[in-house]
């Protein structure tokens, strides 16, 4: 990987800053040689930095004094706290002293900052959240997952080309299948905005396969799911639960009775189940469509999720994905 990608990382955002946020930082300068610069209080993050191991010239930190809580109006935020580490951060990306940023803060705070900050390529409507969903086969990229509510159908469209660009090349599926959530596979079903979406899609250059119901979604059948931030979110946030909560009913089946011997030799495949239910693998949902990538991550990540968003940022930067974008839009 090329030394000269820099990601920077706002390691005062989410639940487990800055503690999780610079362990990440620190495993993917010693694992995946990414160049990163954390954004922050400097004493904090140095008395963290000084738990660990790392080359030194890989890491460098960038004062911010304040922070931006999930509590604060995102717009009153962006514009008050103009030394907070999401906004330092963002403007480190915008001056091009960065080439991506990552932050575990605010979804609205940062989504508000790198609209007026970072801002949207040429041509693009609006910028959208994906999110890599686990399916059967691998993972469904939902698109939108949050940031825009209300979406015409030209949105839509070019939510699923962004999503198309960005699923080819980062996870080098060649022509990615792309659906639209709906209330059923006919092409007739819907809202006037997913009827209209499919018309928009159904004469594009993407690989367009109709309409998905949302049950059919975690088996995989298309590459790239579209529809507006309000379903997306409410689709991301069910899965999310549902997850963990049929993991906690197979724990406690199998660790009561006589069925407690059969749980040591369930350990490994149950272990394998949870990797592939785990956000943290992916690490974190980009912004599409903007001038350069902002990752958003999420609110309880770990040093891991972070390591791993780091890790999307080096591979994003190296694919000049944004370029590929604007020629596309």
């Amino acid at each position: 990987m090329q030394n000269h990608i820099k990601i920077a990382v706002d390691a005062m955002g989410g639940d487990n800053a800055p503690v999780e946020i610079v362990k990440g930082a620190v495993d993917s300068v010693n694992e995946i040689n990414a160049h990163v610069v954390l954004v922050g209080q400097k004493q904090v993050i140095e008395a963290e930095l000084a738990k660990y191991s790392y080359d030194k010239s890989k890491i460098d930190i960038v004062e911010a004094t304040e922070v931006i809580t999930t509590e604060e109006s995102p717009t009153k935020a962006i514009r008050s706290k103009k030394d907070s580490s999401m906004v330092v951060g963002l403007n480190l990306v915008k001056e091009s002293k960065a080439d991506a940023f990552v932050s575990a803060g605010s979804t609205g705070a940062l989504l508000t900052g790198a609209l007026f900050i970072v801002g949207r390529i040429k041509g693009v409507e609006r910028p959208v959240l994906g999110t890599c969903l686990p399916t059967k086969k691998g993972f469904t990229f939902l698109v939108d997952s949050g940031a825009n509510v209300d979406c015409k159908a030209k949105y839509l469209e070019q939510f699923a080309k962004m999503s198309s660009i960005y699923v080819e090349n980062m996870f080098d599926i060649k022509n990615p299948k792309v659906a639209i959530v709906n209330i059923g596979a006919e092409k007739e079903k819907g809202n006037a905005l997913t009827k209209e979406a499919y018309e928009l899609l159904e004469q594009s250059d993407i690989n367009f396969i109709g309409n998905i119901e949302p049950r059919e979604i975690p088996f995989g059948q298309a590459d790239i799911v579209v529809c507006d931030g309000f379903v997306g979110n409410t689709i991301l946030k069910l899965s999310e639960g549902l997850s963990m909560a049929l993991l906690g009913i197979i724990k406690e089946e199998i660790t009561v009775g006589h069925y407690k011997l059969a749980a040591a030799a369930l350990k490994k495949p149950l272990g394998n189940i949870k990797k592939k239910l785990d956000a943290d693998e992916v690490g974190g949902a980009p912004f599409l469509g903007l001038k350069s990538l902002v990752v958003k991550a999420h609110g309880s990540s770990n040093a891991k999720a972070i390591k791993n968003a780091i890790k999307q940022c080096v591979l994003f930067a190296e694919a000049d994905i944004v370029s590929k974008i604007g020629e596309k839009i």
